[in-house]
């Protein structure tokens, strides 16, 4: 009975997934994204054929001159041209699919004419865009043939349906089905059905070629149409440097208004009150009255504990004194202290740098705190271990999931702030979090900064 029900509910699956992707060939063509790809591929060939042409001739012009600084100027004109080219594709792709790729670093000019030559010359964004032209071209015309026409085919067998008369198709389907069928000087009703029976099934395999065609351009722009590697790092440390010194701000800050605001208060009071047991203390001793100076001493003694445990509290966030043994045994200490019951696996050869252990003890912190607060879960789950010369950590748990790096709005926001903080030490943060769990958090920092 257990296999019959298995292999029932495998049938019911394979059905199900037949039937979805059944209804998604039939609607594809008619969806906003089908015709967004299409109108790009159709705009995009154009941009490459006429900027192609363009920059070709540019450089030759400019080649032929090369001779003079006439013939370099217009060498550097034409790679800022490819360079405008450049940015009018990545546009025209995150307008018309969505594809979003960074700008590239901004054209950096040098004083005077001779300057400016030379750094337009040697501007590698320029050339990438040169060469993505040169090969966006031949995949252009590729995708012309082979995609773009068959939208043109569907069309034309549609038209020889409804008005029955016999149309040439054009592009490949030309090619495989040969002239002779269109042409054959037949038109019955077999003819009619056949011509109807194409059209369906063009009009059904037009999206999916179009879609080939635009994912191979996708790759083609990531590749040499955005920002290099090592101009991302740069990107990317910059931004991480920015938001550390703006958390470092807005930490000081707060300890400086807390202080403010609370302890140094508390200080001042306390002083008033010893002051005050002095001048008791001050007075002959017929008029000393002893019960006001315990009490103002008493006073100041239950103060003196109140401004040490602000202290302790306005410090904690500063570096956890759990740390002092280590990091394995601050995680211990955060896994003994989670409402949610929590295993602890550490696995260390080297111990990280200080600043090291403080950002992964923060970051297990929010995260066991994200699953008590939101995850729902009953288990959870921490693995330290060293992978060469990083540090891993993986936070798992058995809840709901829908955990998202988002910035604002959401439960999970505290993630953002988390990825912020690793990637100020060159480390990253990935989530895996399903709808109904479970959710895993990893984090790769460097055992050294």
């Amino acid at each position: 009975m257990g296999t019959n029900d298995e292999m029932s509910l495998t049938t019911e699956h394979f059905s199900a997934s037949l039937a979805s992707t059944a209804r998604q060939i039939l609607r594809e063509p008619f969806t906003r994204q089908a015709w967004s790809e299409l109108l790009y591929l159709a705009l995009g060939s154009l941009l490459a054929f006429v900027g192609l042409a363009f920059v070709l001739l540019t450089m030759a012009i400019g080649v032929v001159l090369a001779i003079t600084f006439v013939g370099l100027a217009v060498l550097a004109l034409s790679l800022r041209s490819a360079r405008g080219l450049g940015r009018l594709n990545r546009r025209l792709a995150n307008s018309l699919i969505g594809e979003q790729i960074e700008e590239p670093e901004r054209f950096q000019s040098r004083k005077g004419f001779l300057g400016w030559l030379q750094a337009a010359l040697r501007d590698q964004t320029g050339w990438r865009s040169v060469a993505y032209l040169v090969l966006k071209a031949p995949l252009a015309t590729v995708s012309i043939y082979a995609a773009l026409c068959l939208w043109l085919d569907a069309f034309i067998y549609f038209r020889s349906f409804v008005e029955g008369q016999q149309r040439l198709p054009v592009g490949i389907v030309s090619a495989i089905l040969h002239t002779s069928y269109a042409t054959d000087g037949s038109w019955g009703t077999m003819s009619r059905i056949s011509t109807l029976f194409l059209a369906v099934i063009l009009l059904l395999l037009a999206p999916w070629a179009v879609r080939l065609a635009v994912f191979v351009d996708r790759l083609l722009m990531r590749a040499l149409l955005s920002p290099d590697s090592t101009t991302v790092r740069v990107r990317s440390l910059e931004h991480a440097r920015a938001v550390t010194i703006d958390e470092s701000a807005a930490t000081l800050r707060r300890i400086e208004r807390d202080l403010h605001d609370g302890t140094q208060a508390q200080l001042v009071a306390l002083a008033m009150r010893l002051g005050m047991a002095k001048e008791e203390l001050a007075l002959p001793k017929k008029q000393l009255e002893l019960d006001r100076v315990r009490a103002l001493v008493d006073m100041a003694h239950a103060q003196t504990k109140e401004i040490i445990v602000e202290l302790r509290d306005l410090t904690r966030g500063i570096h956890p004194p759990a740390l002092d043994v280590g990091l394995a045994g601050a995680l211990t200490t955060l896994a003994a202290r989670s409402s949610v019951p929590t295993d602890l696996s550490v696995k260390l050869n080297d111990r990280p740098t200080p600043a090291v252990e403080a950002i992964a003890y923060f970051c297990v912190a929010e995260l066991l705190a994200n699953v008590a607060q939101h995850a729902d879960a009953t288990r959870a789950s921490i693995s330290c271990t060293q992978d060469g010369d990083h540090l891993r950590l993986i936070v798992r748990d058995d809840g709901v999931g829908g955990a998202r790096c988002l910035d604002r709005g959401t439960a999970s926001g505290g993630l953002r702030g988390l990825t912020d903080r690793v990637a100020a030490v060159d480390g990253w943060l990935a989530v895996e979090s399903p709808a109904q769990g479970p959710t895993v958090v990893t984090v790769d920092l460097p055992l050294a900064i």
